[in-house]
């Protein structure tokens, strides 16, 4: 119990996606992500992934040599379990981002060997008691056609989920309406209808479409990131201007972003994702002022035992990618709930088959 860190491995994948995923910003039809295993002295490994959607990560080799440059001296040869709670206080160039989520890495894979090293299911570990985690259906399908986006939501609504997201944000008002009235008319009138803008519109805009939805009978739960991230004020008026939909903001915030967002007022849902450390701090900070959490998508949904362990989730994202492709057993979906296994750590080991031959680079 007392080993501490002494190794870190590094795979890195290159592999086609079942489908174009994308937003009214992005499209991406191939899958970049790497798996980063930080190993203690008794040979038990945490796991975290990072990911890249515009362009191919570099070769393994060179993600390693980036650690080693920035933050690994301060992970070898400690014990997980301190490092999960470690402080820093960064100043000036110490100040920096790693890319490619690696930070978010690091972090999973903290958190999943402690677990082990305590043999507990990450949940629990978290504070989390129940193993099922509620989803919604999430299709990613801004770039798909009618037909494709029909196909996916078919298959969607085999997993009984009780609310689906769409995403809208297009310049023609008229394709966001057929496409939304498409969805709803495959996912039925009792199920609940998000949809996600990706900072499409100003203030003014966003509530002029919803009001537009509304109009045709579309009724909407949540939107999305309607308009830029940091617009506390547009935000807020946004939020004033909704009579029934709730406005979701927060996914591209840090966590300071997000602590502005809630001491502001200026959003009904706070949306988080992968990074442990900080959704618990943010999960604390929301459970004090009783403000609901959405759960972004996370690789693997891993982050299905944040949401177990954060009383103030409501949903989980479940956008059914085929990154679990590098996964020896993904989480199982039933009757709209992910479910988490009951093994140590989050349960999620890389395939051997994948490692083989989607083409990784490991160092």
């Amino acid at each position: 119990m007392t080993s501490n860190i002494n190794n870190i491995r590094i795979h890195c994948f290159d592999y086609p996606r079942d489908r174009v995923i994308g937003d009214s910003q992005i499209a991406s039809s191939k899958v970049w992500i790497g798996a980063l295993e930080l190993f203690d002295a008794n040979g038990q490994s945490g796991l975290g992934f990072f990911q890249s959607l515009t362009a191919p990560l570099p070769e393994a080799k060179v993600i390693r040599t980036l650690l080693e440059s920035s933050c690994l001296d301060g992970i070898l040869g400690q014990p997980p379990e301190a490092l999960i709670h470690k402080i820093s206080r960064p100043r000036g160039g110490n100040i920096q981002q790693l890319p490619y989520h690696l930070d978010q890495a690091i972090d999973q894979a903290l958190w999943d060997l402690t677990a082990k090293r305590a043999d507990l299911p990450l949940y629990k570990l978290l504070g989390g008691n129940s193993s099922q985690v509620k989803a919604y259906g999430s299709g990613v399908c801004f770039h798909l056609s009618d037909q494709q986006v029909t196909s996916f939501y078919e298959k969607a609504i085999k997993h009984n989920f009780s609310g689906y997201k769409v995403k809208i944000g297009h310049p023609d008002l008229a394709w966001d309406i057929k496409r939304l009235q498409l969805v709803s008319d495959i996912i039925g009138k009792d199920k609940l209808l998000m949809i996600d803008a990706n900072e499409a519109w100003s203030p003014k805009e966003a509530i002029a479409k919803i009001r537009a939805y509304e109009k045709v009978g579309l009724d909407i739960f949540w939107v999305e990131d309607p308009i830029l991230r940091h617009d506390i004020a547009g935000l807020q008026e946004v939020k004033a201007g909704l009579k029934d939909t709730y406005l979701n903001a927060g996914e591209y915030l840090p966590l300071s972003g997000k602590k502005a967002l809630v001491d502001n007022h200026a959003a009904d849902i706070i949306n988080i994702h992968g990074d442990f450390s900080a959704a618990l701090k943010i999960g604390w900070l929301c459970a004090e002022k009783g403000i609901p959490i959405a759960l972004g998508n996370t690789p693997m949904e891993m982050g299905a035992h944040i949401a177990s362990a954060l009383p103030e989730v409501i949903y989980t994202e479940h956008s059914m990618l085929n990154w679990d492709d590098i996964i020896e057993t993904p989480f199982t979906v039933k009757d709209g709930y992910i479910l988490l296994p009951d093994v140590s750590g989050h349960g999620l080991t890389l395939s051997e088959l994948a490692i083989k031959e989607l083409t990784p680079s490991c160092a």
